[in-house]
């Protein structure tokens, strides 16, 4: 036999390729299933009795200590959520219609994850995020348009408010929110990410709902804090405005 060779049919090349298949394929399924620690098993319509899990199945739960102290276990049994629609036709699968203001039932493209209601924190433990008049520290580049004072202008091309102030991530080193000041008084977070800055117009455009519409967006607790759950509120909002901000918007293109 050749150098390398166990066998007359068998090398040491190909057992190592052997093994490389077999520890890539376990690779596969562990991250697989590894994925499956959030959000399985799945919820059925058709009965509260059938587990929908696929393959692989769901892993055995974990312990995960956190730096503040606490534990969560993943998966975790969840409590049951009440869908805030009403399906469209007798079969399962059917389109749900949501339930009262489409703008806040949770359906759709405002659908929202029940996140803890309780903020963000940085790997230091103080805020994630915070509006800049919290952090002196932080402030807008020299570079870029300071936009508050801007005035916010809604879908329908009439004025919402203007920015009072504009918050920050403290560890992503990004602006997440502006804040704005409605006519009365009132003021609202308007994710970055939904909004179109024309600096030399001193506007932001935002094209997800109308002005009008501002007066719904969720409110923070706190004045100077947003909780996990608060930005899944308003995120949801502005990303259910894209369909449900005008009736004309949930009907076919053509």
């Amino acid at each position: 036999m050749e150098a390398g060779s166990v066998t007359s049919y068998i090398d040491v090349a190909q057992i190592a390729l052997y093994v490389f298949w077999a520890f890539f394929a376990g690779l596969i399924y562990y991250l697989h299933r590894e994925n499956k620690r959030e959000g399985y098993p799945l919820e059925s319509d058709r009965s509260g009795l059938v587990t929908v899990q696929g393959f692989p199945s769901v892993p055995t739960p974990k312990v995960f200590r956190l730096h503040d102290g606490t534990t969560i276990y993943a998966p975790r049994k969840e409590a049951p959520e009440t869908v805030n629609g009403t399906p469209l036709a007798n079969f399962p699968g059917a389109p749900l219609v949501p339930n009262g203001d489409p703008m806040s039932s949770g359906m759709g493209p405002g659908a929202y994850a029940r996140r803890a209601d309780k903020p963000d924190l940085t790997a230091h433990g103080d805020l994630k995020i915070v509006p800049l008049r919290a952090d002196p520290s932080f402030t807008v580049a020299e570079e870029d348009p300071d936009p508050r004072g801007f005035t916010v202008v809604g879908a329908d091309g009439k004025v919402a408010g203007k920015v009072k102030d504009v918050w920050v991530d403290r560890m992503e080193v990004m602006f997440r929110y502006f804040e704005v000041e409605l006519p009365g008084g009132a003021g609202v977070l308007l994710p970055v990410m939904f909004s179109r800055i024309m600096a030399g117009e001193k506007r932001i455009y935002v094209n997800s709902i109308l002005a009008a519409q501002f007066a719904g967006v969720p409110r923070t607790a706190k004045p100077d804090s947003i909780t996990l759950l608060e930005e899944e509120k308003v995120t949801a909002y502005f990303g259910a405005g894209t369909l449900y901000a005008t009736p004309l918007r949930q009907e076919a293109l053509l």
